[in-house]
């Protein structure tokens, strides 16, 4: 009588392995490791099957995120080349030069390697300080960008894409994010079905490509044009100085004659209109909090002076916006 054949475990077609900076963002850790978990959901039993993963560690203490739970490390750091990916996880600002040594050295060695590299959320700080960036582009979050260019001059981010890969540089602006860059290597190295079902299980509705607008400061204006939206991010990120429509063209490589007939077809108002809309939609915003001035927001908001704001704000408005933020500060106290 044959002896029963043991079951063959298959290697993993993707090994990721992440390092956690003090105070990391856990949301883009976790949406990252689900998207791998759930590539080979097999009757919600869901595991180690077609990736791997592991969170590596030079002492193995635990690593506090920035919401406070902590996460335990698996492995020390060792060789890098076991991996096909290393991750490094960021978190708050002032938490991007706490990276230990030992981390620094082993993130230079993994370079050296030519083994891929991810910044997921300001992880991609921690990589350019080390100079593991240089000559690429990098992917930041539009509510981190001014930080980003305080720290390091030298570089121009993106910041209106959700992850940007620029050769074995893979950069993410964190967040649900971190899910799609996640569902881009399942979908490279295990198959675009189980990247779409991971997301699925995770009730993402599809997968979004690299060149997703990432979304920026609240307004009201709702568009599915990607030109659009792209453009919009621009003048978000631009609302102290803001952008002329021949430059926004440029920087998106259209003409501006195209750029004015998507936004007509896409909102039915010019580019310069909604600009104006833009800003006065964040001076609403800004409003909200009592300690804003009206001059303060005004220069926030990229108008000459409180006078010009709000001869701007009462044509728009129909009211001026001392009597608006009245009403909204009125409204809060009723509620």
């Amino acid at each position: 009588m044959q002896a029963p054949r043991k079951a063959v475990t298959a290697k993993p077609r993707l090994s990721v392995a992440f390092i956690l900076a003090r105070h990391f963002t856990l949301s883009a850790f976790a949406s990252f490791i689900d998207v791998l978990r759930l590539s080979a959901d097999e009757g919600d039993s869901s595991r180690k099957i077609l990736c791997d993963w592991t969170v590596l560690s030079p002492n193995m203490h635990p690593v506090t995120s920035s919401c406070g739970i902590q996460v335990q490390p698996t492995e020390r750091l060792g060789d890098p080349n076991r991996f096909d990916y290393i991750a490094v996880v960021g978190g708050l600002m002032n938490e991007v030069e706490t990276l230990p040594p030992e981390v620094d050295a082993f993130l230079i060695r993994a370079a050296n390697s030519k083994i891929p590299l991810i910044g997921l959320c300001t992880g991609a700080f921690s990589l350019h300080r080390l100079g593991l960036m240089e000559g690429r582009e990098c992917c930041v979050s539009w509510f981190h960008r001014e930080d980003f260019l305080e720290q390091f001059n030298d570089l121009n981010p993106v910041s209106n894409q959700i992850f940007v890969i620029d050769g074995d540089r893979l950069t993410c602006s964190g967040g649900v994010s971190s899910a799609h860059l996640a569902a881009h290597l399942v979908s490279k190295h295990v198959g675009a079905s189980q990247a779409q079902k991971s997301l699925n299980i995770m009730i993402i509705d599809e997968f979004q490509h690299s060149s997703k607008a990432q979304p920026g400061i609240p307004t009201n204006l709702k568009t599915n044009d990607e030109l659009v939206k792209h453009a919009l991010l621009i003048m978000q990120e631009n609302m102290e100085t803001p952008l002329s429509v021949a430059s926004i063209a440029k920087r998106l490589k259209v003409s501006r004659r195209n750029l004015e007939q998507h936004f007509q077809k896409a909102l039915a108002m010019s580019p310069s209109q909604t600009n104006v809309r833009i800003r006065l939609d964040y001076a609403k915003y800004l409003m909200k909090e009592k300690s804003n001035s009206l001059a303060k927001i005004a220069t926030m908001t990229g108008f000459c002076d409180a006078s010009h704001f709000a001869r701007i704000f009462k044509q728009a408005e129909q009211i001026a916006p001392s009597a608006f933020r009245k009403e909204i500060n009125a409204a809060h106290e009723y509620t």
